[in-house]
This record gives C-alpha cells, structure tokens and sequence, in this order.
C-alpha cells in the first residue's frame, strides 16, 4: 500500500518543480524585458545630457540646425513626426475599419482567407520598397495631378489653405503621411478583423433577428464589445507610425523647418537619425542626435499609457 502511495506522491513533487521552474523562467524572462527596457531609456538618457544641458528646454522648441555653428532644436522633427503620423491615423483607420467590416461582415466565405492573406502580406514588404514606391510611383501623380488639384480647390480658403498652399513638389509631409496610411494599414486591418470575428455568433444573429442592419450591428454590438482591441490594433499602427524610418526619410523632402503647407518638405525624428547619425561629428551633435531618440521614445510612452487609460475608463464605465 505504501509503495501505491508513493508513486503518486512522486508525480506531484515532480509536477510542483516544473510549476515552480517554469514559473521562475517565465519571471525570469519578464524582469529580462524590463532591465532591457531600462538599459534602453537609461542610454537614450545619459547620450542626451550633453544637449539638454548646453540647451536646455529650448531644444523642444527650437527649429535651429546647424551643425557648423552647433546650434540644434528638435522642434521641426517633432512636428513632422507627429504631423505625418497623424496623416497616417486619417488614412489608415477608416480604410483598416472598412476592410475589417467587410472580411467580417459582408465578405462571401470563399474570399475571405485569400483577401485576408493579401491584406496581411503588406505588412510583409519591408519599408524600404515602399519608400522606392513613394519615390518613383506615388510622388510623380502627387505632383502631376494630386497636389495642383488641391492647390486649386482648398488653397484660397481662409483657414484651411494654407495646408495646401505651396507649389506641387511631390515629395513633403503629405506624402509621407500617405506612404505611412498604406503601412499601418495591414496592422490595423488584421487586428481588427480578428476581434471583430471574436464578436458571438449568437449577438450578432439576435441583432439581425430583430431587423438591425450590417450598420447598426457592427456600431451596436461588435464595436462595444471590441472595443478594447480595436483599440490596441490601433495603437500598434500608430507605433509603427511613428516610428518608421526608410520609407519616411525616402520621400518625406528632409528640410528642418516647420512649414504650415503640408505639401512642403520636412523630416521626422527618424529620418533625421537615419540621415544624419552616420555623419555626426563632435558631442554635442551626437548628443543632440540621442536627445531626438530619447524623445521619440517619450512620445511613443506617453502615446501607450495615454491609450491604456483610455481602456481602463472604458472598462469602469462598462462596468457601471
């Protein structure tokens, strides 16, 4: 009888050691991201003294830089980098929601997989390429067509004119805020197409059963009760908005200066590490360089926590 006993007793004292292994490897590997998040911000940190110390807080808003007289302001990359990013939101979330919409809602079963694939191979092209595009495709019809048609339609009006006032150059803040609606799209689109397809099949049959339309189904129920994801799918493209370097800096103009046009060149602070990191000369501009990272980082932080607290009301108020 005790020998019948011991092998189960056994078993368990095995079983608690792997729990307890895989249990200390898992946390192992959590505190592993956070002391290499840590690492991350503390080198950005230590790299920018040098420039926050010469300029201080006018390093944000200054559009001075000059690397012979090593006079640097960060402003005019900031701006293009939230200017362009918020170009790419305006393009790439109403067409991510229509694709998800349709994959989900009106799409024949016969189609859905393959259009699906096609929709998530974009995100596969690496950056670069759709740079290259930008650059010999898309920024030729801007210029050409685009562009002079709303020069002549919006450029005369009070407010709003003078986003679109400038001659047709092709390549600006409003290209590469297209070239980054295309990107983000895919990222978007396969996000929200799986937590809408998360959405019971018993919600969306009982809001049909009752005479709702596809509108009012996907605005009544699937987008309430995904909310949540759409949410984080959106913040992921967002991310890669602001942070894509090749693509941005290939037809973005790369000018450090802040024009109201947005047909104007500019740069972001990625292409501005990508174009001039390689060249830096002296500490101050390494440094100045560095300091752009470390805000960039602060942007995408405040960016994240700003969305988590937007989930945790949701969640309060759903709850209420």
């Amino acid at each position: 009888m005790a020998s019948i006993l011991t092998v189960p007793s056994r078993r368990l004292d095995r079983q608690r050691l792997q729990d307890a292994a895989f249990r200390g490897t898992t946390q192992l590997f959590a505190l592993g991201v956070l002391v290499l998040l840590g690492g991350i911000v503390m080198a950005l940190a230590v790299g920018a003294v040098p420039a926050f110390r010469r300029f201080g807080w006018a390093f944000l808003t200054s559009d001075a830089w000059n690397p012979v007289t090593e006079q640097f302001g960060g402003l005019p990359a900031i701006y293009g980098t939230l200017v362009t990013s918020l170009i790419a939101m305006l393009i790439g979330i109403p067409l991510a929601f229509g694709i998800a919409v349709f994959l989900t809602e009106l799409c024949p079963p016969a189609l859905r997989r393959p259009i699906g694939t096609l929709i998530e191979l974009l995100a596969a092209i690496p950056s670069i390429i759709y740079g290259i595009w930008g650059l010999f495709v898309l920024a030729p019809v801007l210029q050409l067509t685009v562009q002079p048609m709303l020069i002549d339609i919006l450029g005369d009006l009070p407010v709003i004119g003078a986003l679109f006032s400038g001659p047709p150059l092709g390549l600006g803040v409003l290209t590469a805020g297209i070239i980054l609606g295309f990107m983000v799209l895919p990222f978007i689109a396969a996000v929200v197409r799986d937590v809408f397809s998360t959405v019971p099949a018993m919600l969306r049959e009982s809001a049909y059963g009752i005479g709702a339309t596809t509108a009012e189904v996907v605005r009544h129920i699937v987008l309430p009760y995904t909310r949540a994801g759409v949410i984080g799918g959106i913040m992921l493209g967002l991310g890669r908005a602001l942070g894509e370097t090749m693509a941005v800096t290939f037809v973005i103009g790369n000018a450090h200066r802040i024009k109201a046009s947005l047909l104007a060149p500019g740069t972001t602070i990625s292409a501005t590490l990508a174009n001039e990191f390689t060249e830096a000369v002296g500490t101050l501009y390494t440094s100045s360089l560095i300091a752009l990272g470390f805000i960039l980082f602060v942007i995408t932080f405040i960016v994240l926590a700003a969305a988590k607290l937007m989930l945790l009301r949701l969640e309060q108020e759903a709850a209420k």
